[in-house]
C-alpha cells in the first residue's frame, strides 16, 4: 500500500504547513520525497515494491511545486498486476495487546533493514566534489543544482529521496567526505534532526536549528542561491531590479452567479435583527465569504469545525446567535458527528447547508448527495435533510438561495427556534450550468448610489466613468441577486448577445 499525502509549504491552499514526514517518523514508516513529476513516477513502483517487500505502508509526500508541475515520462515501468489472493483469514489481523507488543518489535528491527534496502536505491545518491556538502531533498535539489551550475561550486550533493528512515550507509559516507554541511529541506528539520544524532558533533551541521534556513515557506531558486553563496563564503550582490509597475491586488472571489454569495447575504440581513451573530465557515469556496463586503466568516480551521466550534461559542456567549456554513460535501465528509453532537446538547446553533451539488474548490468531484461515483458510475444520491431528520434536528428548512426573501426568512425564523436547526440552500454551483439565455443591464434610472456592488461584491460589476454601475455582461448569469440590491429598480433583464 502507497499512501499519497501531498505538502503545502508556504502554505497556498492548506491550513497548515503540515510536514507528512513526522507522520512517516511517527509510525516508523518509510517516505519517499520526489524533487520532480518523473521522479515521482519512479517512486511509486519502487515504493510499492518496498511495501510488498517489508509489509508495510509506504509514504509519497510530493510537495506543492511538485504537483502543479508536469513532465515528460518514460513508460519504462510496467507492472502487470497479480492475481488478487483474497482476505488470508490468520490471528495477524486482530490487535491484542500480545500481538501489539510482537508486531511493535518486529517494526523495530525492520527500521535497520530498511534503511540499507533505502541505501541502494537511485534516488539516494552522493555527487562528490569540496569537503562542503549539502543535504538536500525535494524540490529544493533541483534549485540547488542549478545554483551549483550557475556559479561554478565545488560542492558534495547528497540527494536524499527518501527522509525517512535515512539511508544510513550513505550518510555514514556522506560525513566522510565533507566537514561542514548545510541541509537543505522545506518546512521542519527532519533531515537536519538524523544528521545531527548521527554525526554527533564530528561535523559542522547548519540549517534551520542554526538561523541558516527557514522553517516555513516555500522555497525558490532565490532563496536557496542567497543560502548555499553565504554557505560558501560567496559574495552576495544584490541584482538589479527592474522598476516595474505592481500588479493591482486581485483577491480570491466567489464566481458571478455563484449561489454562495445569495446565501451569505440572505444570512446577514436575517442576523440584522439580533444583536450579535458569528459566522463559523468551513473548507471550501464558501470560505471566501470572509472577504468584504460578505463578511460571513469569522472562523476557519479543518473541514466540518464550523459546527463544531459554533457549539463552543454558543456554550461561552449565550445571547449570541450562531450560524455554521457547510457545505454539502463536506457536510458528508465530517460535518454529520458535530451534528449529532449538537442535537445531543440542545446547542441552540443555525447549521447552514450550502448544497451545490458537487465539490467545487477541487475541481467538481462527486460526493454522496450527487448521486455518482468518484468513478462516475451512477450511485444512490443520499438525501441532506432526510440526514439532518435522522441525526434529531427537528427544524429545517429547504430553500432556493436566489429566491431572496424566502431565504432570508429562513434564516430569521432559523434563528429565533431554540436549539439546533438548520436551513439548505440549493443551488447548483454555476460553474456547472449552462448560461442563461438573458443578462442584467442597468439602466438609465441608476442613481450611482453603489449599494449593490458595496454589499454582493459580485466580480460581473463595476463602476463605470460616469459614477455608475456597468454590468459585464459575458459573466453576468441573471441568477437575480443584486435586483433584490437595487433601491430604485434599475437592473433590468434582457437577451444575451450572443
Amino acid at each position: 500500500m502507497v499512501v499519497v499525502v501531498a505538502d503545502d509549504p508556504g502554505p497556498w491552499s492548506s491550513q497548515t504547513e503540515q510536514d507528512t514526514r513526522h507522520f512517516a517518523k511517527y509510525a516508523n514508516l518509510p517516505v519517499f520525497d520526489p524533487s520532480s513529476p518523473e521522479e515521482a513516477y519512479e517512486m511509486v513502483s519502487y515504493a510499492f515494491d518496498l511495501s510488498e517487500e517489508f509489509k508495510l505502508p509506504v509514504f509519497l509526500r510530493p510537495t506543492t511545486r511538485v504537483c502543479h508541475a508536469s513532465a515528460t515520462v518514460d513508460l519504462n515501468i510496467i507492472s502487470k498486476p497479480k492475481p488478487a489472493t483474497g482476505f488470508e483469514k490468520k490471528p495477524d489481523w486482530i490487535i491484542f495487546p500480545s500481538l501489539s507488543y510482537k508486531k511493535h518489535g518486529e517494526l523495530e528491527k525492520k527500521q535497520k533493514l530498511l534503511s540499507d534496502r533505502l541505501s541502494t536505491l537511485p534516488f539516494n545518491r552522493i555527487i562528490k566534489g569540496g569537503k562542503r556538502g549539502i543535504a538536500v531533498s525535494g524540490i529544493s535539489y533541483l534549485y540547488v543544482m542549478e545554483v551549483i551550475k550557475e556559479y561554478a561550486l565545488d560542492l558534495t550533493v547528497f540527494k536524499v529521496g527518501t527522509p525517512y528512515p535515512l539511508p544510513l550507509k550513505l550518510v555514514a559516507e556522506f560525513l566522510s567526505l565533507v566537514d561542514q554541511v548545510m541541509v537543505v529541506e522545506e518546512l521542519d528539520p527532519v533531515i537536519e534532526e538524523q544528521l545531527l544524532m548521527v554525526s554527533a558533533g564530528k561535523n559542522n551541521i547548519f540549517g534551520k536549528m542554526t538561523g541558516d534556513m527557514p522553517f516555513n515557506g516555500e522555497y525558490s531558486f532565490e532563496s536557496i542561491k542567497n543560502a548555499v553563496l553565504k554557505f560558501v563564503g560567496a559574495e552576495i550582490s544584490d541584482p538589479v531590479m527592474v522598476d516595474i509597475p505592481k500588479l493591482p491586488v486581485r483577491p480570491p472571489v466567489l464566481c458571478a452567479g455563484c449561489p454562495h454569495r445569495a446565501s451569505f447575504y440572505a444570512a446577514k440581513t436575517a442576523a440584522k435583527n439580533f444583536e450579535k451573530t458569528v459566522y463559523c465557515g468551513d473548507i471550501g469556496c464558501y470560505t471566501l465569504g470572509n472577504a468584504a463586503p460578505l463578511n460571513t466568516v469569522d472562523t476557519c480551521l479543518c473541514m466540518g469545525a464550523g459546527i463544531t466550534i459554533a457549539q463552543g461559542i454558543k456554550l461561552a456567549e449565550k445571547e449570541t446567535k450562531c450560524i455554521a456554513f457547510i457545505g454539502d460535501s463536506t457536510f458528508f465528509h465530517t460535518g454529520i458527528p458535530g451534528i449529532i453532537n449538537a442535537v445531543y446538547q440542545n446547542t441552540d446553533i443555525t447549521i447552514a447547508v450550502l448544497d451545490n451539488h458537487t465539490t467545487a474548490m477541487t475541481g467538481g468531484q462527486p460526493h454522496p448527495g450527487t448521486g455518482r461515483t468518484a468513478m462516475g458510475m451512477p450511485a444512490k444520491p443520499l438525501d441532506i435533510e432526510k440526514i439532518l431528520r435522522a441525526c434529531g434536528v427537528e427544524h429545517i428548512s429547504t430553500v432556493d438561495p436566489f429566491k431572496y426573501k424566502e431565504t432570508v426568512d429562513a434564516f430569521k425564523n432559523s434563528l429565533e427556534y431554540n436549539g439546533p436547526s438548520a436551513v439548505i440552500a440549493k443551488a447548483p454551483c454555476i460553474a456547472l450550468i449552462k448560461l442563461p439565455k438573458t443578462v442584467r443591464r442597468v439602466n438609465e434610472e441608476c442613481i450611482g448610489c453603489l449599494k449593490c456592488i458595496k454589499q454582493l461584491g459580485c466580480p460581473a460589476m463595476s463602476v463605470g466613468n460616469d459614477g455608475k454601475i456597468v454590468i459585464n455582461e459575458p459573466i453576468c448569469t441573471d441568477c437575480s441577486l443584486c435586483v433584490n440590491v437595487c433601491p430604485v429598480g434599475a437592473i433590468k433583464r434582457v437577451d444575451r448577445n450572443v
